[in-house]
């Protein structure tokens, strides 16, 4: 079907390839730096980032240019499409944000980039469900409407082993108030007003888990959601989680257990896993 609207987000939606190409989903690589080299992440796979990390290598991140972003709009113009919509991690977090702006300016064709204020499957199911609106034949209207109605509603938990990598990385925001003394303390996070926040802190990881069940469980109540667990370098850690919510979520329509993209990693850290609750 001759598409009205094309969509455009990032690679920290973290969308599997299959699903990104069945949908027609233009994705944008963020770049990931290990010691001196530089280069989009879905070439430095995510566990190559992991031993990195863990072998105390420098890891750093860096938005695409707004070039990347240019050539990516001219050739969805060159293909015929009335509209873009670029949806992309907060602005907050990352120049990704304003380096689409940069490159919308410069093509015919409108560009409607929006500031997700939130990263990972959150801004994956709203691409998701943007695309899906897209292919159906909407206007630019109905299929901004759809990626809102996903990206008001979802939630974002997250749990990392340590603060240090996201303190390293300056995306911790204000969870630096949840940084305790004793080293069993962990903490966990969700994402407010489009930067990493506090949420709560728990007396080792099993408790962490099994808190952040707890609060998922809350979110979901029963509706009708869908749910990803994401992780970086925790699959048996991710695969328990989802098994526990699987179990306990009635509405769940659709599930998934993935990595993070190295890009999220690099900040996050190894060990860290998030849920993601998305109603419909």
């Amino acid at each position: 079907m001759y598409r009205r609207v094309a969509v455009v987000t990032d690679s920290t939606a973290c969308l599997p390839s299959q699903l990104a190409n069945q949908l027609d989903i233009e994705v944008v690589p963020i770049q990931v730096q290990i010691g001196r080299r530089r280069d989009d992440e879905v070439r430095i796979p995510a566990p190559e980032v992991v031993s990195a990390m863990r072998d105390h290598q420098d890891v750093s991140t860096s938005a695409p240019d707004p070039g990347t972003f240019h050539r990516r709009y001219a050739e969805l113009e060159g293909r015929g499409v009335q509209a873009v919509v670029s949806l992309h991690l907060s602005a907050r977090q990352s120049a990704t944000f304003e380096f689409a702006c940069r490159a919308a300016g410069h093509v015919n064709v409108p560009v409607h980039v929006i500031d997700t204020r939130t990263t990972g499957m959150s801004l994956g199911y709203a691409v998701v469900e943007a695309a899906r609106a897209a292919q159906a034949g909407g206007d630019v209207s109905r299929v901004l409407a759809a990626a809102q109605h996903r990206l008001h509603r979802s939630t974002e938990l997250i749990y990392v082993d340590t603060l240090e990598f996201l303190r390293r990385g300056g995306r911790i925001g204000t969870a630096a108030a949840v940084i305790g003394t004793a080293l069993s303390l962990k903490p966990l996070l969700t994402m407010t007003d489009g930067q990493i926040a506090p949420l709560d802190r728990v007396i080792g990881a099993d408790r962490a888990m099994r808190k952040m069940t707890e609060l998922a469980v809350g979110r979901a109540g029963t509706e009708q959601v869908d749910v990803a667990v994401e992780h970086f370098g925790a699959a048996e850690k991710a695969d328990e989680l989802m098994r526990l919510l699987r179990n306990r979520i009635p509405g769940m329509r659709q599930f998934v257990v993935t990595e993070v993209s190295s890009a999220i990693g690099a900040h996050v850290g190894p060990g860290a896993v998030g849920i993601t609750v998305s109603p419909l």
